[in-house]
Protein backbone atom coordinates (compact mmCIF):
# COMPACT_ATOMS: atom_id res chain seq x y z
CA UNK A 1 0.00 0.00 0.00
CA UNK A 2 2.97 2.23 1.13
CA UNK A 3 4.51 1.90 -2.58
CA UNK A 4 0.99 2.54 -4.42
CA UNK A 5 0.41 5.86 -2.24
CA UNK A 6 4.53 6.69 -2.63
CA UNK A 7 3.70 6.53 -6.55
CA UNK A 8 0.46 8.55 -6.61
CA UNK A 9 1.50 11.01 -4.31
CA UNK A 10 5.22 11.18 -7.10
CA UNK A 11 2.51 11.65 -10.00
CA UNK A 12 0.25 13.96 -8.45
CA UNK A 13 3.59 16.22 -7.95
CA UNK A 14 4.78 16.04 -11.07
CA UNK A 15 1.19 17.14 -12.19
CA UNK A 16 0.99 19.88 -9.71
CA UNK A 17 4.33 21.39 -11.41
CA UNK A 18 2.99 21.04 -14.80
CA UNK A 19 -0.13 23.06 -13.73
CA UNK A 20 -2.47 20.13 -13.85
CA UNK A 21 -5.82 19.03 -11.75
CA UNK A 22 -6.17 15.72 -10.21
CA UNK A 23 -8.59 13.58 -8.25
CA UNK A 24 -7.62 11.03 -5.52
CA UNK A 25 -10.10 7.78 -5.70
CA UNK A 26 -10.02 5.87 -2.28
CA UNK A 27 -11.65 2.35 -1.84
CA UNK A 28 -13.03 3.73 2.11
CA UNK A 29 -15.79 0.86 2.77
CA UNK A 30 -16.72 -2.50 0.74
CA UNK A 31 -19.71 -4.98 1.73
CA UNK A 32 -19.57 -8.56 0.29
CA UNK A 33 -16.26 -9.06 -1.25
CA UNK A 34 -14.25 -7.95 -4.23
CA UNK A 35 -11.14 -7.82 -6.29
CA UNK A 36 -9.09 -5.49 -3.74
CA UNK A 37 -9.91 -3.91 -0.63
CA UNK A 38 -10.32 -0.71 1.40
CA UNK A 39 -7.59 1.48 1.14
CA UNK A 40 -6.47 0.80 -2.47
CA UNK A 41 -6.21 3.90 -4.55
CA UNK A 42 -5.99 5.74 -8.07
CA UNK A 43 -5.10 9.17 -9.32
CA UNK A 44 -6.71 10.66 -11.93
CA UNK A 45 -5.65 13.88 -13.99
CA UNK A 46 -7.87 16.12 -15.47
CA UNK A 47 -6.63 14.39 -18.83
CA UNK A 48 -8.32 11.21 -17.90
CA UNK A 49 -4.79 9.64 -17.31
CA UNK A 50 -4.28 7.03 -14.31
CA UNK A 51 -2.07 5.91 -12.07
CA UNK A 52 -2.65 2.79 -10.10
CA UNK A 53 -6.47 0.90 -9.88
CA UNK A 54 -8.82 -0.09 -7.34
CA UNK A 55 -9.82 -3.15 -9.04
CA UNK A 56 -8.94 -5.19 -11.74
CA UNK A 57 -9.44 -3.18 -14.21
CA UNK A 58 -13.45 -3.21 -14.76
CA UNK A 59 -14.44 -0.36 -12.30
CA UNK A 60 -11.73 2.48 -13.11
CA UNK A 61 -13.52 3.65 -16.52
CA UNK A 62 -16.49 4.36 -14.25
CA UNK A 63 -14.38 5.99 -11.48
CA UNK A 64 -12.20 8.57 -14.19
CA UNK A 65 -15.84 9.12 -15.68
CA UNK A 66 -17.47 10.07 -12.35
CA UNK A 67 -14.35 11.96 -11.04
CA UNK A 68 -15.26 14.55 -14.27
CA UNK A 69 -17.33 16.49 -11.81
CA UNK A 70 -15.45 16.51 -9.27
CA UNK A 71 -12.98 18.64 -11.43
CA UNK A 72 -15.68 21.22 -12.17
CA UNK A 73 -17.13 21.91 -8.59
CA UNK A 74 -14.31 21.19 -6.68
CA UNK A 75 -16.52 19.59 -3.91
CA UNK A 76 -15.75 15.82 -2.75
CA UNK A 77 -17.92 12.69 -4.02
CA UNK A 78 -19.03 9.76 -2.83
CA UNK A 79 -19.50 7.22 -5.39
CA UNK A 80 -20.69 3.38 -5.63
CA UNK A 81 -19.80 0.88 -7.50
CA UNK A 82 -22.14 -2.68 -6.99
CA UNK A 83 -20.05 -5.87 -8.48
CA UNK A 84 -23.20 -8.01 -8.15
CA UNK A 85 -24.54 -7.19 -11.05
CA UNK A 86 -21.50 -6.25 -13.60
CA UNK A 87 -18.66 -8.34 -11.98
CA UNK A 88 -20.18 -11.54 -10.08
CA UNK A 89 -17.72 -10.14 -7.49
CA UNK A 90 -20.82 -10.00 -5.00
CA UNK A 91 -19.79 -6.74 -3.25
CA UNK A 92 -20.03 -3.36 -3.11
CA UNK A 93 -17.48 -0.76 -3.26
CA UNK A 94 -17.78 2.63 -1.83
CA UNK A 95 -15.31 4.73 -3.66
CA UNK A 96 -14.34 8.59 -2.21
CA UNK A 97 -13.08 10.98 -4.87
CA UNK A 98 -11.66 14.32 -3.59
CA UNK A 99 -9.20 16.90 -5.79
CA UNK A 100 -5.83 16.65 -4.51
CA UNK A 101 -3.50 19.62 -3.60
CA UNK A 102 -0.46 18.36 -1.97
CA UNK A 103 0.71 21.85 -0.12
CA UNK A 104 4.06 22.68 0.19
CA UNK A 105 4.12 21.60 3.70
CA UNK A 106 3.13 17.85 3.46
CA UNK A 107 4.89 17.57 0.17
CA UNK A 108 8.14 18.12 2.47
CA UNK A 109 6.74 15.87 5.32
CA UNK A 110 5.88 12.93 3.36
CA UNK A 111 9.33 13.67 0.97
CA UNK A 112 10.69 12.93 4.68
CA UNK A 113 8.90 10.26 6.06
CA UNK A 114 9.61 8.10 2.71
CA UNK A 115 13.13 9.32 2.69
CA UNK A 116 14.08 8.40 6.74
CA UNK A 117 11.54 5.57 6.76
CA UNK A 118 8.79 6.74 9.01
CA UNK A 119 5.39 5.64 9.43
CA UNK A 120 2.58 7.98 8.84
CA UNK A 121 -1.77 7.79 8.70
CA UNK A 122 -3.97 8.16 6.21
CA UNK A 123 -7.60 8.88 8.11
CA UNK A 124 -10.54 9.22 5.19
CA UNK A 125 -14.30 10.84 6.21
CA UNK A 126 -16.79 9.17 4.37
CA UNK A 127 -20.64 8.91 4.04
CA UNK A 128 -22.56 6.19 2.46
CA UNK A 129 -24.62 8.08 0.78
CA UNK A 130 -23.87 9.04 -2.76
CA UNK A 131 -23.56 12.27 -4.04
CA UNK A 132 -21.31 15.81 -3.08
CA UNK A 133 -20.52 16.43 0.21
CA UNK A 134 -18.90 19.50 1.73
CA UNK A 135 -17.58 17.65 5.04
CA UNK A 136 -15.81 14.19 3.86
CA UNK A 137 -12.43 14.16 2.29
CA UNK A 138 -8.52 12.67 3.47
CA UNK A 139 -6.29 13.87 5.65
CA UNK A 140 -2.33 13.11 6.56
CA UNK A 141 -1.13 13.00 10.06
CA UNK A 142 2.58 12.62 10.47
CA UNK A 143 4.19 12.93 14.23
CA UNK A 144 0.94 14.15 15.33
CA UNK A 145 0.72 16.91 12.50
CA UNK A 146 -2.88 16.49 10.82
CA UNK A 147 -2.75 17.67 6.79
CA UNK A 148 -5.49 17.70 4.72
CA UNK A 149 -5.12 16.11 1.41
CA UNK A 150 -6.80 18.68 -0.30
CA UNK A 151 -5.21 22.05 0.65
CA UNK A 152 -8.45 22.71 2.54
CA UNK A 153 -9.77 22.17 5.64
CA UNK A 154 -13.36 20.81 6.10
CA UNK A 155 -16.21 20.68 8.63
CA UNK A 156 -17.23 17.48 10.20
CA UNK A 157 -20.91 18.45 10.88
CA UNK A 158 -22.47 15.49 9.76
CA UNK A 159 -20.54 12.90 12.01
CA UNK A 160 -19.23 10.86 8.67
CA UNK A 161 -17.73 7.57 8.75
CA UNK A 162 -13.79 7.22 8.87
CA UNK A 163 -11.40 4.77 7.23
CA UNK A 164 -8.18 4.86 8.82
CA UNK A 165 -4.95 3.41 6.96
CA UNK A 166 -1.22 3.06 9.14
CA UNK A 167 1.63 3.50 6.44
CA UNK A 168 4.30 1.80 7.38
CA UNK A 169 7.40 2.06 5.44
CA UNK A 170 8.28 0.91 1.87
CA UNK A 171 9.27 -2.82 2.88
CA UNK A 172 13.49 -2.95 1.79
CA UNK A 173 15.27 -5.64 0.84
CA UNK A 174 19.15 -5.49 1.19
CA UNK A 175 20.76 -8.15 -1.24
CA UNK A 176 24.26 -8.73 0.22
CA UNK A 177 26.14 -9.79 -3.39
CA UNK A 178 26.00 -8.50 -6.82
CA UNK A 179 26.07 -12.04 -9.37
CA UNK A 180 23.84 -12.95 -11.90
CA UNK A 181 21.16 -14.56 -9.28
CA UNK A 182 21.30 -10.83 -7.17
CA UNK A 183 20.11 -9.01 -10.41
CA UNK A 184 17.04 -11.15 -10.92
CA UNK A 185 16.19 -11.20 -7.69
CA UNK A 186 16.58 -7.18 -7.48
CA UNK A 187 14.22 -7.29 -10.77
CA UNK A 188 11.83 -9.28 -9.05
CA UNK A 189 10.99 -7.77 -5.54
CA UNK A 190 11.28 -4.06 -7.47
CA UNK A 191 8.46 -5.35 -9.28
CA UNK A 192 6.39 -5.63 -5.75
CA UNK A 193 7.45 -1.86 -5.34
CA UNK A 194 10.53 -3.30 -2.68
CA UNK A 195 13.09 -0.61 -1.80
CA UNK A 196 16.16 -2.90 -3.41
CA UNK A 197 20.11 -2.24 -1.92
CA UNK A 198 22.94 -4.23 -3.25
CA UNK A 199 25.95 -4.88 -0.82
CA UNK A 200 28.92 -4.94 -3.33
CA UNK A 201 32.35 -5.36 -2.95
CA UNK A 202 34.54 -2.40 -2.82
CA UNK A 203 37.46 -4.45 -4.69
CA UNK A 204 35.33 -5.35 -7.65
CA UNK A 205 32.34 -3.22 -7.56
CA UNK A 206 29.64 -2.77 -10.25
CA UNK A 207 27.30 -0.11 -11.01
CA UNK A 208 23.89 1.18 -10.10
CA UNK A 209 23.05 0.33 -13.90
CA UNK A 210 23.64 -3.72 -13.41
CA UNK A 211 20.55 -3.61 -11.41
CA UNK A 212 17.28 -3.08 -12.97
CA UNK A 213 14.89 -1.41 -9.85
CA UNK A 214 17.44 -0.68 -7.34
CA UNK A 215 17.77 2.26 -5.63
CA UNK A 216 20.95 2.10 -4.24
CA UNK A 217 24.29 -0.22 -4.71
CA UNK A 218 26.67 -0.10 -1.94
CA UNK A 219 30.22 -0.98 -1.92
CA UNK A 220 31.27 -1.81 1.54
CA UNK A 221 33.56 -4.62 3.17
CA UNK A 222 31.66 -6.80 5.49
CA UNK A 223 33.44 -5.12 9.15
CA UNK A 224 30.99 -2.50 8.35
CA UNK A 225 27.97 -4.00 7.32
CA UNK A 226 26.28 -3.04 11.56
CA UNK A 227 26.29 0.49 9.49
CA UNK A 228 23.39 -0.50 7.60
CA UNK A 229 19.86 0.85 8.21
CA UNK A 230 17.81 -2.33 8.66
CA UNK A 231 14.70 -2.69 10.68
CA UNK A 232 11.50 -4.58 10.73
CA UNK A 233 10.69 -3.49 7.68
CA UNK A 234 13.53 -4.72 5.93
CA UNK A 235 15.01 -8.45 4.67
CA UNK A 236 18.03 -9.39 4.35
CA UNK A 237 19.46 -11.75 1.66
CA UNK A 238 22.97 -13.39 1.70
CA UNK A 239 24.21 -14.68 -1.88
CA UNK A 240 28.30 -13.56 -1.72
CA UNK A 241 29.01 -16.81 -3.11
CA UNK A 242 31.77 -16.71 -1.03
CA UNK A 243 31.80 -18.86 2.33
CA UNK A 244 33.93 -16.09 4.00
CA UNK A 245 32.22 -13.27 3.25
CA UNK A 246 28.97 -15.08 4.55
CA UNK A 247 30.73 -15.73 7.32
CA UNK A 248 32.33 -12.03 8.10
CA UNK A 249 28.98 -10.56 6.98
CA UNK A 250 26.75 -13.03 9.19
CA UNK A 251 29.39 -11.94 12.28
CA UNK A 252 28.70 -8.04 11.45
CA UNK A 253 24.46 -8.89 11.18
CA UNK A 254 23.67 -10.73 14.52
CA UNK A 255 23.08 -7.66 16.85
CA UNK A 256 20.47 -6.14 13.87
CA UNK A 257 16.84 -6.88 14.16
CA UNK A 258 15.65 -7.40 10.45
CA UNK A 259 12.38 -8.57 9.45
CA UNK A 260 14.05 -11.46 7.62
CA UNK A 261 17.21 -13.37 6.84
CA UNK A 262 17.61 -15.73 3.90
CA UNK A 263 20.49 -17.57 3.28
CA UNK A 264 21.72 -18.71 -0.39
CA UNK A 265 23.52 -22.61 -0.82
CA UNK A 266 22.59 -26.47 0.70
CA UNK A 267 22.06 -27.43 3.85
CA UNK A 268 25.24 -28.62 5.00
CA UNK A 269 26.78 -25.55 3.83
CA UNK A 270 24.95 -23.19 6.18
CA UNK A 271 25.49 -26.46 9.00
CA UNK A 272 29.33 -25.36 8.61
CA UNK A 273 28.29 -21.80 8.43
CA UNK A 274 26.55 -22.26 11.82
CA UNK A 275 29.22 -23.99 13.68
CA UNK A 276 32.28 -21.76 12.41
CA UNK A 277 30.25 -18.33 14.01
CA UNK A 278 29.58 -20.00 17.10
CA UNK A 279 33.35 -21.03 17.56
CA UNK A 280 33.95 -17.37 16.51
CA UNK A 281 31.32 -16.36 19.57
CA UNK A 282 30.29 -19.01 22.20
CA UNK A 283 28.07 -16.29 23.46
CA UNK A 284 26.36 -16.41 20.19
CA UNK A 285 22.58 -16.14 20.96
CA UNK A 286 21.11 -19.39 19.76
CA UNK A 287 17.67 -17.18 18.34
CA UNK A 288 19.62 -15.37 15.64
CA UNK A 289 20.74 -18.54 13.97
CA UNK A 290 17.11 -19.53 14.56
CA UNK A 291 16.16 -16.90 12.70
CA UNK A 292 18.31 -17.51 9.25
CA UNK A 293 16.32 -18.93 6.68
CA UNK A 294 18.58 -21.36 4.83
CA UNK A 295 18.35 -22.35 2.16
CA UNK A 296 16.46 -19.65 1.36
CA UNK A 297 12.84 -19.60 -0.29
CA UNK A 298 10.23 -22.10 -0.68
CA UNK A 299 10.07 -25.91 -2.30
CA UNK A 300 8.96 -25.14 -6.11
CA UNK A 301 12.18 -27.02 -7.58
CA UNK A 302 13.92 -24.19 -8.62
CA UNK A 303 16.67 -24.18 -10.87
CA UNK A 304 17.29 -21.57 -12.54
CA UNK A 305 18.41 -18.15 -11.03
CA UNK A 306 14.61 -16.74 -12.25
CA UNK A 307 12.85 -19.35 -10.67
CA UNK A 308 15.31 -19.00 -7.46
CA UNK A 309 14.22 -15.36 -7.28
CA UNK A 310 10.47 -16.12 -7.36
CA UNK A 311 11.60 -18.87 -4.49
CA UNK A 312 12.89 -16.50 -2.18
CA UNK A 313 10.46 -13.48 -3.01
CA UNK A 314 7.52 -16.23 -2.05
CA UNK A 315 8.95 -17.03 1.42
CA UNK A 316 9.35 -13.57 1.97
CA UNK A 317 5.76 -12.62 1.33
CA UNK A 318 4.47 -15.57 2.96
CA UNK A 319 6.05 -14.74 6.30
CA UNK A 320 5.17 -11.17 5.90
CA UNK A 321 1.01 -12.34 5.42
CA UNK A 322 1.43 -14.53 8.23
CA UNK A 323 1.05 -17.57 5.61
CA UNK A 324 1.95 -21.29 4.95
CA UNK A 325 2.66 -21.09 1.47
CA UNK A 326 0.36 -23.75 -0.31
CA UNK A 327 -2.12 -24.13 -3.37
CA UNK A 328 -4.93 -21.87 -3.16
CA UNK A 329 -6.86 -24.17 -4.28
CA UNK A 330 -7.03 -26.33 -1.52
CA UNK A 331 -8.48 -23.16 0.41
CA UNK A 332 -12.10 -22.58 0.80
CA UNK A 333 -11.64 -18.84 0.01
CA UNK A 334 -9.13 -16.48 -0.76
CA UNK A 335 -9.26 -13.85 1.89
CA UNK A 336 -10.27 -14.62 5.79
Amino acid sequence: MTHEFKTIFNTAISYQSNGKSCVLATVVHLEGSSYRKPGVRMLISEDGDMTGAVSGGCVESEVVRQAQSVFESGTPKMMTYDGRYRLGCEGILYILLEKLDFITSLKEELQTAFSRRKPFIIHSEYLLEEGYHENIGSHVNIDSQIFPLSGQEFSHQESPLTFSQEMAPLFQLIIIGAEHDAVQLCTAASLLGWEVTIIDSPKDPKGLINFPGAKEIIHLDPTHASELTIDAETAVVLMTHSYSQDLKFLMALQEKQFFYLGLLGAKRRREKLFNELIDLNPELDTDFLNAIFGPAGIDIGSVTPQEIAIAIISEILAIKNHREAFSLRNKSRIHA
